[in-house]
């Protein structure tokens, strides 16, 4: 536990000398919210009260090419995570899990209660 504290402080300051980012917890998660040139949320996963997120709806196509990028089921991942940014104006950041980062997200469920968005 000793040896893990001084990585743990070097990762913190390494986050805190990229340029464009801004420090964020979620469930006690140190991450990252990544910007564009136009100083626009990249990752889609800043949300506000009401469980949606803050995309534009021209960004959930990109957004959800990302999220779709390392699964062999490119065409129904695109089409469930398009439809479910279109409805949540959010996607999770990465390309898996993640979905707590975004409720509405997460809790849009299938007629069988299964998740619906990828």
């Amino acid at each position: 536990m000793a040896r893990a504290l001084p990585l743990l402080l070097i990762c913190f300051l390494f986050l805190l000398a990229l340029p464009s980012a801004k420090i964020i917890v979620v469930n006690g998660i140190v991450g990252q919210e990544l910007h564009n040139d136009e100083g626009d949320v990249i990752d889609g996963h800043k949300g506000n009260n009401d469980g949606k997120g803050n995309l534009k709806p021209s960004q959930c196509a990109g957004e959800c090419r990302r999220r779709c990028s390392k699964t062999h089921h490119k065409k129904p991942c695109l089409f469930f995570c398009n439809k479910c940014c279109a409805k949540c104006i959010c996607v999770p950041p990465r390309t898996y899990g993640n979905k707590e980062t975004c409720p509405c997200y997460n809790n849009w469920k299938t007629k069988k209660g299964g998740p619906k968005c990828p």
